[in-house]
Parts: C-alpha cells; structure tokens; sequence
C-alpha cells in the first residue's frame, strides 16, 4: 500500500502539478508521442527522486508510456505531500513518501519501491541503487539512470570497484541536463530558497559559494545578479582560475567566513564548513546547503561548540557560540531550495526529466548489449530535446549551408 502524509492533500496537489505540466512542453511533447505506442507497456521502474511537481509529471509520462511505477523520496524533507497524495489518488501511481520521514522511514519506502521487482531504476543521489546492491534487489534488474552530480560520483566509485551490477546511464552528464538545471535551476532555486527562509537582502552582501562546478557557477551568477559580493572557495586550481577570471574573489574557507553574510556549500563533498571555520566565522552569518546530502556544513561541530540553540524562524536555526557570536542554520544543512522552497522551476527540469523519460526508453532497448558501467546518452538525443525545447519557445536556428557540410576540416586550419 502507498504511504502519503494525507490522501485529503490531493485537490491543491493536482493542481499544482497541473500548473507545471504547462511549463513542460518537451516532456509533454514526449508523453503525446508515446501514448498510443506505449513502449513501456509491462516495464517496471523504481524511481528514488524529489517528490515535486515536476517529478509527478515525469512519473505520469512514464505510466501513459505504458510503465508500471512505484515512486519514493531521495530526500527526506524535499517531498510535496500535496502532490505525493494527488499521484496516488489521482494517477493511479504508487508513492511512498512523507515530507519529516525518519531515516528508518525513508529507508522502508525505498525498500517498497524496489519489492516488486523492477525493470529498470530512477535514483537522484545514488540511495536507491545502493540499497538495490547491498540487499540483493540488483537480480534482474536491466539498468538505472541517475540525476544528479554526487549520485554520478558514487555509481562511478561502484564501477571503479567492480562492484556495479547492472548500467546506469547518467543523466546529470547529458548537456541539456548540467548546463541548464545545475547551472540556471539550482542557481534560481537556492536564491530562492534562502530569500524564503530569512527574508534577508542580498545586495551589498557578501555571499561565499563554495565550489565552482555548475552549480556553484549558478548560484554564483544569481548572488551576483541580485548584488550580493560573491567569492568562490574552491580545491580545484583550474575551477579557481576560473572563477577569478569570471570577477569573482577567490580564497580559503578560513579567509571567507570571516568576511561573509551568507556561505552557500555546493561541492558534494564533506566538512566543507567545519570547527575551525566557525571559530572565525562573522557574527550572524547564514550558512546554507545546495549539495545533496547534509555533509557539507559539520552540524556536529557546531553542536558541539554552541551554548545556545533555538529556532528562530522556520528552517531556521540560531547556535549562540561561547563568545556571543551567533551562526545560522538553514534547513539543518539539507537542500536549502527543496526544503525552504519548491525546487527548480519546471521550465529547466523539462529538459532534464525530458532526458530521463528518454534514457528510460534508451535502456529498455538496449540493456542486452550494455554492460554494467556508467554511460552518457547519446549525443543525437541530448540535441533532440534542446532542439524540441527551442521549438517550444518559438525560436529558429540556422542549419548549415551546403558548403559548410562538405567542408572538410583540416587541424590547423
């Protein structure tokens, strides 16, 4: 049986979900295409992803394809219990999800999803595939995709390993996936997100971003645009050029804190933000998380260190350090955009579920050939849906001339 928060949620949740369909139209476009043919009739799929709206439609795109579907939460505290009870009572689609789930709780739903035997998996962070492979559920499975940056580096680790049973194509490494989603969705989301949360200008401020992949290039952009005074704190030398050289400061964490207003982790990797840090950190600063996991900023650190906790605001948590400084903590060091606010709009995760409805397809026609490893879809479909994306928006490019085509190119020339 499903597990949603409250099936009386449903009326607000579909019509939310409606209202994000209407900014989707390349996964609509891919929904009308197949919804006679239904490719996916008799395909089952486990998905482990942010129960949103814009996840419901891509759930909905995979059932009118023809697909058996049983959906779950990649994160505790990202799940729309509106939307999550609408796709049970409305879409007939089999959830288990509820936004404050305990750790034991999210492990038992994504336990559900992956009981009935699925085809192929959906995952956003690499839980889902993990469990499939430490818990024996990997058995008949014929492929995965994943969403994100850290869910990329895990599986990768796994196939490094040898440990990886079964292909996994990797979305997040699809152009139409990174550049526009990680860049311009997270960018928008985490602003948005933290705005929500504290109510606080940005403008005038300095706002510290640390790492200086796509997503850190996003949120980067957006402080900036908003007049925040951006630096960049990075491990990574050719990433800190980078960032230097698109106007930005660059120094340590230790250097940064105690100058900012605002730090913004975006890495994917632990203890970015940690005791030695907070010794030095400005009074009243905010500290928020864009990565997937809640491993960036040390909370038990800065447990260990306050006198004083309470909170202050919704998703707002003040620790009063011994010398009266205060440090801010938003959503408990969880996705700030997911859990303050609704995610990425539905105009970017178009283009990325648009991919993932896709790699579906892409993986039930050729997993007897692939072999366990993580893949990238092929080129021809990433430039099949930015071109789909464009027609949407009403917007013509050139094609090549006739002499352009024959060209022959020549290094050097």
């Amino acid at each position: 049986m499903p597990h949603v928060k409250d099936p009386e949620l449903a009326p607000e949740g579909k019509k939310r979900i409606e209202w994000a369909a209407r900014r989707m139209p390349v996964l609509m476009s891919i929904r009308e295409e197949y919804a006679d043919e239904k490719p996916l009739k008799g395909v089952r799929i486990a998905a482990c992803l942010h129960v949103t709206t814009e996840t419901a439609n891509l759930m909905i795109t995979l059932k009118e394809m023809g697909a058996e579907v049983r959906l779950c939460a990649s994160n505790p505290l990202s799940t729309q219990d509106d939307v999550a009870a609408s796709l049970v009572r409305d879409y007939g689609i089999e959830v288990f999800a509820i936004r404050g789930e305990s750790e034991e709780e999210y492990y038992a739903h994504i336990d559900e999803c992956l009981k009935f035997h699925p085809h192929i998996t959906m995952d956003d962070g690499g839980d889902l595939t993990v469990v499939a492979h430490t818990k024996g559920y990997h058995e008949g499975i014929w492929g995965g995709t994943e969403e994100t940056t850290t869910g990329v580096k895990r599986l990768k680790e796994m196939e490094w390993n040898g440990v990886l049973k079964y292909p996994v194509i990797a979305v997040n490494d699809s152009k139409t996936k990174f550049l526009f989603d990680n860049r311009y969705g997270t960018g928008q989301s985490t602003i948005d997100g933290i705005l929500r949360a504290t109510n606080v200008l940005l403008a005038g401020r300095v706002v510290v971003v640390a790492g200086y992949g796509w997503v850190g290039r996003g949120i980067a952009m957006r402080a900036k645009g908003m007049g925040g005074r951006v630096i960049v704190t990075e491990i990574d030398p050719i990433k800190a050029l980078e960032a230097l050289h698109d106007g930005y400061e660059v120094m340590p964490m230790k250097e940064a804190i105690a100058r900012a207003d605002v730090v913004i982790t975006a890495t994917g990797e632990p203890d970015i933000v940690r005791k030695e840090h907070y010794k030095v950190a400005r009074d009243g600063v905010i500290l928020a998380n864009a990565g997937h996991f809640d491993v960036e900023i040390n909370k038990s650190d800065l447990e260990g260190m306050a006198v004083e906790k309470r909170e202050v605001r919704p998703y707002v948590m003040e620790y009063t350090l011994p010398d009266g400084r205060r440090v801010y903590l938003l959503c408990d060091g969880r996705l700030v955009n997911l859990c303050a606010a609704e995610g990425h709009p539905a105009d970017v995760m178009d283009l990325s579920f648009a991919n993932q409805s896709l790699a579906v397809l892409y993986i039930k026609e050729n997993h007897k050939r692939l072999k366990p490893a993580v893949y990238t879809l092929p080129e021809a479909i990433d430039e099949a849906v930015a071109e789909k994306k464009l027609m949407s928006m009403g917007i013509e490019i050139d094609e090549p001339s006739e002499a352009q085509l024959r060209r022959t190119w020549v290094e050097g020339t």
